[in-house]
């Protein structure tokens, strides 16, 4: 696979990937190859390559909602040179590999309002319209006006935000993972760029004080069932600080859990299931997970 991989022109391929450094998790895993498309053209290779030969396939964003299983002997896609951002008017159009963060930084500090609520989130654009990043009481649903992918069949699709099935934390991509994000047009408006700056500061300065953002982690674990936080939930289950092998709930933000940078998925999915259970027997509720697990 690896050899033909090389062969097919189809971008840098990178063999015997060490995970820890694509996830934030800094998950102990290999995978098998890594293959960066520098194109449209290069991307649709290997996702042709994929499919006629059965080989499963994964694009990786920033992994910053990733916990690999295991090794992965699959096919890696990282698509960071799909990168280009174009401000026209009120409209941010911007490929699937820039940096969330730094999109959200870039067009608020020249006093666009909208993506405030993204300044403390990592991860890609790709990444945060797959799993409908938010925070702050608003998300990408609010923001995306549409989405160019690739289908599973191949083909090239424009979607629109009415088609993409918005909700809490979960989008029509997370329930249809053989989509493949391009581009995306994001919706923003003129705003006060001082009057911005001054929010994005202070949710930093509280960010900084109520999560354990020193420590290789991947954010909210579990997204906060109604009437109730999730970090309430697991704090009041005493599973603060409960910790396997690498891996354990902060004792910063129980809905937090942190790595030593030498954990393996499954230290943390060890934990994900202790926490569901506990919170299960104690107050009948079904936590569910907000990050994704790769087998």
């Amino acid at each position: 696979m690896i050899k033909e991989l090389k062969k097919m022109k189809c971008g840098n391929v990178i063999e015997n990937v060490d995970l820890s450094k694509y996830t934030t998790y800094k998950i102990n895993a290999r995978g098998s190859v890594l293959v960066e498309p520098k194109n449209q053209k290069e991307l649709l290779t290997v996702l042709k390559y994929s499919k006629e030969h059965n080989i499963p396939s994964k694009i990786l964003g920033g992994g910053s909602n990733l916990i690999f299983k295991q090794d992965y002997s699959g096919i890696l896609i990282q698509l960071k040179a799909f990168d280009d951002v174009k401000i026209e008017k009120n409209i941010v159009k911007v490929g699937a590999g820039y940096p969330l963060l730094k999109l959200a930084l870039k067009v608020s500090r020249m006093g666009y309002t909208g993506l405030e609520f993204a300044t403390g989130i990592p991860g890609t654009i790709g990444g945060a319209i797959f799993n409908n990043s938010g925070a702050y009481g608003s998300d990408m649903g609010y923001v995306v006006e549409s989405v160019l992918v690739i289908t599973p069949d191949l083909e090239l699709k424009r979607m629109y935000n009415k088609e993409l099935n918005y909700h809490y934390r979960t989008s029509f991509f997370k329930q249809n993972p053989g989509y493949v994000i391009l581009e995306a047009n994001i919706v923003i408006k003129k705003g006060n760029a001082s009057e911005i700056m001054d929010i994005i500061e202070d949710r930093k300065k509280r960010r900084v004080l109520s999560q354990p953002l020193e420590f290789p982690c991947a954010g909210s674990v579990f997204r906060n069932p109604k009437d109730v936080a999730a970090w309430k939930l697991i704090e009041d289950v005493g599973m603060k600080g409960y910790q396997v092998g690498g891996a354990k709930v902060s004792e910063k933000h129980a809905n937090f859990i942190v790595t030593d940078g030498h954990a393996t998925g499954k230290d943390i999915i060890d934990i994900i299931t202790a926490i569901k259970v506990k919170v299960k027997e104690t107050f009948d509720i079904d936590l569910i997970l907000e990050q994704e697990i790769v087998e």
